[in-house]
């Protein structure tokens, strides 16, 4: 199975212009950027909502689109599911006539066969409701179901969780884990949620401002993001300008320190570094490298970890059993810098 997209579209503030290819992905294809990045868009233009301005769609070796041979195949007969955000649900049919709707059997067989979707989204006994009797959950499935009924050879995810309240968000997320093991077409999951990303997908795209900036498997870009809009995307909240020192030392002004990296080089032509806000450590009196002077600012106390933002701006993330247990709620004097964890960015 296989995706192959390599579209332009002039938008009213950007240029959208990506290019990927499934072929060479495995799993669930994963689309990162924040909102109005142009995401969206991409799976619209794929759908054939909207036409790009130039380019090429392909898939499973059909061309749906081709703008130099003028091909612009039909929304109906692309073979693409899209799953709305507000779920797109016809209010004014049953959830069952709404997946009878997708069904291309002979009408005598609709009844049964549009059952039988619903069964497997496990709202069969709720058939006969309208889309405004049922949870948002109930909603999202139904048009799951409505979506399957149309066997399409890809599936576009578009924003799945992002109107659903956080207990059933995660309930849902393990059903839908589930459910699309068993889908044997090419899935794209939108989202700006670096959470859903990391526990969907296999492969991800980060686009910004109308741009793929990084692609590639997700814990590889998650634990080297390249880009200072790939790191902000993926949740980094310790993001520096730093000054070349040597082929092993750096300079953070903000933090007013030179960091020696013992375990690879410094490139030249990269202005700044990531640090993962977890990722630090109180300073034990021995060391004396890559250590700095831990001065509070400010705490932000929530559920499970404790926040601690010192003067220089760096966020630290501690567990709440940690911070009670072993350090006692006391704010170390010194921190150290971790080399290992500090990732190299590109200004983009």
């Amino acid at each position: 199975m296989s995706l192959k997209v390599e579209i332009k579209k002039k938008l009213r503030d950007m240029t959208l212009n990506v290019a990927f290819d499934t072929e060479r992905d495995f799993g669930i294809t994963g689309i990162l950027g924040a909102s109005g990045c142009g995401k969206s868009m991409t799976l619209k233009c794929i759908a054939g909502i909207f036409t790009p301005d130039e380019g090429r769609i392909e898939l499973n070796g059909r061309v749906l689109f081709d703008s130099a041979k003028g091909i612009n195949v039909k929304i109906q007969d692309r073979g693409v599911g899209y799953l709305f955000q507000n779920y797109a649900l016809f209010p004014h049919m049953t959830i069952r006539e709404n997946v009878e709707m997708a069904l291309s059997c002979p009408k005598s067989e609709r009844r049964e066969a549009a059952m039988r979707y619903l069964d497997m989204y496990h709202i069969g006994e709720l058939a006969d409701r309208y889309p405004s009797r049922l949870s948002g959950g109930q909603q999202q499935r139904a048009a799951l179901a409505r979506i399957m009924a149309s066997k399409p050879e890809v599936l576009m995810l578009d924003e799945p969780f992002s109107a659903l309240d956080y207990y059933l968000k995660e309930k849902l997320q393990l059903e839908q884990l589930e459910e699309l093991r068993n889908y044997d077409g090419d899935v794209l999951l939108v989202t700006h949620s670096r959470d859903e990303i990391y526990r969907f997908c296999s492969t991800i795209h980060v686009i910004n401002e109308g741009e793929i900036v990084v692609s590639g498997a997700v814990k590889a870009v998650f634990k080297e993001p390249e880009t200072v809009s790939a790191a902000k995307l993926t949740g980094c909240k310790n993001i520096l300008d730093i000054k070349y020192v040597d082929a092993h030392t750096f300079y953070v002004p903000n933090w007013d320190i030179q960091v020696i990296i013992r375990d690879r080089e410094v490139p030249k032509d990269t202005p700044f570094i990531g640090i993962r806000a977890h990722y630090f450590t109180a300073a034990h009196e021995s060391e004396k490298e890559n250590v700095m002077e831990c001065r509070l600012k400010q705490i932000l106390d929530d559920p499970f970890e404790v926040t601690l933002i010192l003067e220089n701006d760096l966020w630290w993330k501690i567990p709440k059993g940690h911070w009670k247990d072993d350090m006692k709620e006391q704010v170390p004097e010194r921190l150290v810098v971790p080399e290992e964890s500090i990732f190299f960015l590109k200004d983009r």
